[in-house]
């Protein structure tokens, strides 16, 4: 690492979750005229704890499209970025994180044969 603490490698940011969606998606269209598809995805660990829960965004007219039609509980597989989002509340300033999602399909059932 150099003195600021940079690698001398190409950074990455990428996130690919196999779980099931949590609740319905949630269509929001903001002062600017953009549209977003919110939703959650509930992913089992592997260690036998509770499941973590993670916040979607959809941004791209493609990832809406796929999101829009998710129902509870469906099976999906999504690739994205992780992003901290910051916002106002009535007791200050607020962050989370957040996944903005790149491809997001439901997951194929695989299906054996005798």
């Amino acid at each position: 690492m150099d003195e600021q603490g940079q690698g001398s490698g190409t950074d990455v940011n990428e996130v690919r979750l196999v779980g099931r969606v949590s609740g319905e998606p949630t269509v929001r269209t903001l002062p600017s005229g953009d549209e977003v598809v919110t939703l959650r995805v509930v992913v089992s660990r592997t260690d036998g704890r509770p499941v973590d829960t993670i916040d979607l965004a959809c941004w791209s007219a493609r990832s809406r499209r796929a999101a829009q039609h998710l129902v509870d509980g469906t099976r999906v597989e999504v690739e994205g970025s992780l992003r901290r989002r910051f916002y106002r509340t009535p007791g200050g300033a607020a962050s989370r994180y957040e996944v903005e999602v790149r491809r997001l399909v439901r997951e194929r059932v695989r299906v054996s044969t005798c």
